[in-house]
């Protein structure tokens, strides 16, 4: 298998944008599975080898070209997600996004025939047969393999922070979860996901990660779905922790975020700072995502310093200040997606719920 190497890690600061989508019917509730908008009629341009099905077929990703600067971010990403709408309306259907197709029952609807899905299918099993999740990926170039391992460590804090501004999945198989993100928690079900372990250098993660690979543990390096991770054929860092979301200005928030956040700590490498990831476990940083999946904007967080805990507006702020930016303090003030789909659902009903998912492109 071809695998990635320290040569991959070549430009700082490009950009790349993968979402996950749901294909659905004019009323906005999912298909039970359709092969028409990948395979059976050629895509727009622009989606030429950057559409494709996730693991059941009424879940659809789109990938963004390489975009050179954040500020040309926002409009490759609309552009992307103009084409999939009207490739979708062209052929009958809709797009919609949350982390959770409220309405989606896994045990009705259709896995992608994919080999690669098959077999993860076959060797997962049941975690993997219900996963019906979609959430965002954001990669930023890093010009140097060590230094890339070094700030997907140090990063490990931040992915609960990013989880609980964008928690978007409250209902799962047609029920409430109590849960703010249960995509999340879903996703976890499955090997090799949710916050890793600290990597000494890229020498320790490429061992690991051929390790896998050698073992018959992974089919491929795409298949350590962490949270964050360097991405040894891109040459990028990987974030993944967001929900999938309709809005587009919430996305971006989290893609001018990671791009300052990975900036910033690559003139702290450069620098020579130490860093706090070789101090925090995992099981800590595993709390602070339990409660971001669990409270989404109301959520506290053990502090980076592990000396006592920080509520997620605090992090916002310091945030917002620190690295000059201020999406995410938006994204923090207004309703969050779980609280919105609750209130639709109990003020107006599954109508209007399934109509506030609809993709956006501007």
């Amino acid at each position: 298998m071809e695998r990635g190497s320290r040569d991959s890690f070549t430009r700082m600061g490009t950009l790349g944008i993968e979402e996950e989508f749901f294909v659905v019917d004019e009323a906005g509730r999912p298909t039970s599975g359709t092969d028409e908008l990948v395979y059976e009629h050629d895509p727009p341009e622009l989606l030429e080898g950057r559409l494709d099905h996730e693991l059941f077929k009424f879940v659809i990703e789109t990938q963004t070209p390489l975009i050179e600067a954040l500020d040309e971010a926002r409009d490759s990403m609309c552009a992307v997600r103009q084409a999939l709408i009207d490739h979708a309306e062209a052929h009958g259907y809709r797009i919609a996004a949350a982390g959770l197709h409220p309405l989606a029952k896994w045990r009705e609807l259709e896995h992608a025939e994919k080999p690669r899905y098959q077999s993860q299918l076959d060797r997962i099993q049941y975690p993997q047969h219900r996963n019906t999740t979609a959430g965002v990926h954001v990669h930023v170039g890093v010009d140097d393999a060590d230094k890339a391992v070094w700030i997907a460590n140090e990063l490990r804090w931040y992915m609960p922070v990013m989880l609980a501004l964008s928690a978007n999945s409250p209902f799962w198989n047609g029920f409430d979860t109590g849960l703010e993100s249960a995509r999340a928690k879903l996703f976890e079900g499955l090997p090799n996901t949710g916050i890793p372990t600290y990597f000494e250098d890229f020498e320790a993660f490429d061992r690991f990660e051929r390790t896998m690979v050698e073992t018959g543990s992974i089919d491929d390096r795409g298949e350590l779905w962490f949270d964050v991770r360097p991405h040894t054929a891109h040459g990028t860092v990987e974030i993944r922790a967001p929900d999938g979301q309709a809005d587009p200005d919430v996305v971006f928030a989290f893609v001018e975020y990671t791009h300052a956040l990975v900036e910033w700590l690559a003139a702290e490498y450069d620098d020579g700072a130490t860093g706090h990831a070789d101090e925090q476990r995992r099981e800590l940083l595993d709390e602070n995502k339990w409660r971001a999946i669990r409270h989404g904007h109301d959520a506290s967080f053990i502090a980076r310093d592990l000396e006592g805990t920080v509520d997620l507006g605090d992090v916002v702020a310091r945030e917002c200040d620190r690295l000059g930016i201020d999406g995410i303090r938006e994204v923090y003030e207004r309703e969050s997606g779980a609280e919105r789909q609750r209130r639709l659902l109990e003020e107006e009903g599954e109508d209007a719920l399934c109509e506030s998912l609809f993709l956006q492109a501007d």
